[in-house]
């Protein structure tokens, strides 16, 4: 082909280049259409009345929300009426202002009663409560309220206040049997009970991570040196974890900590 040819094939190119960029900010224009992406709690013959109203009464928490993450989300707006700050996981509140704070399982939404508020934004948690094994939040034998902290009291903990506290703290509440003080405690305990536990729900029992070696070896892998063998410290272990998990062989039972073992075994 001629330069004159591969010239006028270069200028034929633009417009179509030009016609494909038109056509994608088009479609896109028509795709970032505002939308509410979850509607508030519904509470009969209510309106909403705004952050204002709800400070008068529960300055107590008012006070905190603004630096929570939950707080973050907040807009005076009236075209964003009810997608951000207090109404948002309450519902529209002028009946329970008409009625001085009165009627609050009528007139006013409290999520600690049902998770069903929480999960309208937390669609992932949601879908992780109905793993084979999990809290039970759905059950309704615990609640959202027991582990996290919606109005972000303690903002030095995780994501402003809403996440586990640090170092398993939370999990103390109940679970404090492995969470008391050994003599020889597993290090794994300085990263708190997430390191090895999934909170909100898991394919495996006791909502591990994984349900074989492989758990530990994430922290416990060392370099291979000898082909077809695996050594932890100067013992091979090819051998034990062919039995079974590291806890379930009998070698490392006492997986939260030990009085009177440091190979953690009772």
């Amino acid at each position: 082909m001629t330069s004159t040819g591969k010239h006028a094939l270069r200028w034929l190119a633009v417009p179509s280049f030009l016609l494909a960029v038109g056509g994608c900010l088009f479609f896109s224009s028509c795709a970032t259409v505002e939308r509410t992406v979850s509607a508030p709690p519904a509470v009969a013959g209510a309106t909403f009345v705004g952050n204002a109203a709800c400070a008068d009464c529960h300055t107590n928490y008012t006070r905190t929300f603004v630096a929570s993450a939950h707080g973050r989300f907040h807009s005076d707006s009236p075209r964003l009426a009810g997608q951000t700050g207090c109404e948002s996981c309450h519902g529209p509140g002028s009946r329970h202002v008409q009625t001085g704070g009165q009627g609050r399982d009528k007139f006013i939404v409290n999520p600690r009663q049902s998770p069903e508020t929480c999960f309208a934004c937390h669609v992932q948690t949601h879908a992780e409560f109905r793993l084979p094994h999990h809290h039970q939040v759905l059950e309704g034998r615990l609640h959202c309220g027991q582990c996290h902290d919606a109005h972000g009291f303690d903002i030095h903990k995780p994501k402003g206040g809403l996440a586990l506290s640090r170092l398993g703290e939370t999990c103390t509440n109940c679970h404090r049997e492995q969470s008391r003080t050994h003599v020889f405690g597993h290090e794994a305990l300085r990263e708190g009970c997430v390191a090895c536990h999934t909170p909100h729900g898991s394919f495996t029992q006791k909502l591990l991570h994984q349900r074989d070696a492989n758990l530990c070896l994430k922290c416990h892998a060392q370099v291979q040196t000898t082909a077809g063998e695996i050594f932890f410290g100067n013992t091979a272990h090819g051998a034990f974890l062919s039995r079974a998990t590291c806890w379930a062989a009998g070698c490392h039972t006492a997986v939260h900590g030990s009085n009177i073992d440091p190979k953690l075994r009772y």
